[in-house]
């Protein structure tokens, strides 16, 4: 399961915004010897304030791409995963029929029973679900 997930890719934006950081972080190097050379303070220090407020919407950009970008789950974290959920088919097996619909009708899953064949087709739509906990009874 965890290799059949999506590489992460970071987003280009998260890739911009590293780049402003480094530039920023050059610049003020630059600034920094153009004041040990002579330069007029108050010119320096409108260009450093330029830049570090550059600087601070680059990085609020990185943190806000950080908690809003899905990331892979690890090897760990897909076992304890499982691990819990294991139990859910003992439950779902002995639930009440409505129960187990309303289940199904919250995953978003369709059963299409082919009677002939003896064989049920099951299909979900997990995009859905991404981020989203969702109690069928509440919280327990």
């Amino acid at each position: 399961m965890a290799d059949a997930q999506p590489l992460n890719h970071p987003p280009k934006t998260s890739t911009t915004a590293q780049a402003i950081i480094t530039e920023c972080d050059a610049k003020l190097e630059r600034y920094r010897a153009a004041f040990d050379a002579g330069a007029d303070p108050a010119v320096v220090t409108a260009w450093i304030a330029q830049t570090q407020a550059e600087r601070a919407r680059a990085e609020t950009d990185l943190r806000t791409i950080a908690r809003t970008t899905p990331r892979r789950m690890s090897q760990g974290e897909v076992t304890t995963l499982v691990t819990a959920l294991g139990g859910i088919t003992t439950v779902l097996r002995s639930a009440d029929p409505a129960d187990k619909a309303e289940v199904y009708r919250r995953l978003g899953l369709r059963l299409n029973c082919q009677p002939e064949t003896q064989t049920v087709r099951a299909e979900v739509d997990l995009s859905a679900h991404r981020g989203v906990i969702d109690c069928v009874r509440g919280g327990t």
